[in-house]
């Protein structure tokens, strides 16, 4: 989309409040503007629903515009409270310095940090070195308890308990914006709406430190069609990180998606132009199925890279059928495509075991295809399991060294999901 970045974010659904949208759409429609996003280091991997920050970032850099990637070692030693019910576990520095170091590579992939163009900085850099007193005589002045108090992200926990470390987190977060202001002349923070508050409190501590106007944008906390929380399974979260959640299982996530999803997702999680999505968008019926395999091609491959997009894909066609698509963005009529088989989702089960046989509801339960035993015998009887493509249809069935072939034995439990067992 040619024009100004900031009608395609908006066009795309990133945009859910902006402090000055008129300010801001001139701002990223003339010269480069530093911009910022926290990600606070709360485990080793970042998930699906952190592709929102990522790809608007993604967006802007592609605009011309600095991007400055802030991981918050500093911050997560305090614990942020937005969104929580609960005070966030407290983790040792160590352990939050490697996760953030895991945070920083994974995002590398995104933005291709160059050290101009686009930086990664810690924000324990210059939050653990404070000195306490001089903190709040020169920052904690400026914050009203009562206006704080009033926020959406306090207000929710008072009933519950705030803990005073929690308190002070907004705090922190408006140290950032004012320190990334001073060293490298950030003026936009953008980050989840659940930290509207939080940035707005940087861009006032600015406005009375330095008496500069910086700018805040949020972005809307995502559920899908079905209500489920963005980037979240049954079986748990959607990793990025490959080890963690296998190319193969995230090219599913998105290809399993609701088709009242697939528009949005597209506009969101792939760099397609909006003209395409907009054909794709107006497909209907089975036809969405094109939309969703694009989909999922598209968001694997900036996740994960090419080839293992391709490798997830053919997988997905060996092992349910449809159309194969190519590294344009399109659909080819090449359906039955033989895939690396190597590429599902696999369990090494001992010999002696198959060799006594196993129960489907066992084995079902044991490799994740079902939550538990009496789910999978429910699934038996309405004929909603199979190995290696013939369909269970009894509870006395067992699982044996039999039913392992060249390229093991294939588990599928309905129509979308799939398990591979090999001999260990």
């Amino acid at each position: 989309m040619s024009g100004n970045v900031y009608d395609e974010l908006k066009e795309r659904g990133f945009v859910a409040q902006v402090s000055d949208e008129g300010a801001v759409r001139k701002a990223l429609g003339g010269d480069p503007v530093a911009f910022y996003v926290g990600f606070d280091s709360t485990a080793t991997s970042l998930h699906a629903g952190s592709l929102v920050p990522i790809m608007a970032m993604v967006h802007l850099r592609r605009a011309g515009h600095r991007a400055i990637a802030v991981v918050g070692s500093g911050t997560t030693m305090v614990g942020d409270p937005s969104g929580k019910t609960e005070m966030r576990q407290m983790l040792d520095e160590r352990t939050i310095r490697t996760q953030g170091q895991a945070i920083l590579i994974q995002l590398s992939r995104y933005l291709h940090f160059d050290g101009a163009n686009a930086i990664a900085v810690d924000n324990a850099d210059w939050l653990l070195p404070l000195n306490y007193i001089q903190f709040l005589r020169d920052i904690g002045r400026h914050f009203s308890v009562n206006r704080m108090l009033a926020a959406e992200a306090y207000k929710l926990r008072l009933e519950k308990g705030l803990s005073f470390i929690e308190f002070n987190y907004q705090l922190l977060q408006a140290y950032d914006y004012l320190t990334l202001y001073r060293k490298h002349g950030c003026t936009l923070q953008m980050g989840g709406d659940d930290q509207w508050g939080n940035i707005l409190a940087g861009v006032d501590l600015v406005r009375r430190i330095e008496g500069a106007t910086v700018e805040a944008l949020t972005f809307p906390l995502l559920t899908t069609a079905s209500g489920a929380k963005m980037g979240k399974t049954a079986q748990g979260a959607v990793w990025l990180d490959h080890e963690q959640f296998s190319p193969y299982d995230f090219y599913q996530y998105w290809v399993n998606a609701d088709d009242r999803d697939a528009g949005r997702f597209l506009r969101l999680f792939t760099l397609l132009p909006l003209d395409e999505i907009k054909r794709l968008e107006a497909l209907k019926n089975s036809e969405i199925n094109e939309a969703k395999r694009i989909l999922a091609f598209e968001a694997t491959k900036i996740t994960h890279g090419e080839k293992a997009a391709e490798e997830a894909q053919a997988a997905s066609v060996a092992a349910f059928g449809g159309k194969v698509v190519d590294l344009k963005g399109t659909a080819s009529g090449k359906t039955g495509v033989v895939g690396d088989i190597t590429v599902l989702p696999t369990t090494a089960i001992a010999q002696a075991r198959l060799e006594s046989g196993i129960s489907p509801a066992e084995l079902f339960t044991e490799v994740g295809l079902t939550p538990s035993r009496k789910e999978a015998k429910r699934l038996i009887g309405q004929g909603g399991l199979s190995v290696n493509d013939e369909r269970i249809d009894s509870l006395e069935r067992l699982l044996t060294v039999k039913d392992v072939g060249p390229d093991g034995m294939l588990l599928k439990a309905g129509k979308k999901k799939i398990h591979r067992v090999v001999i260990e």
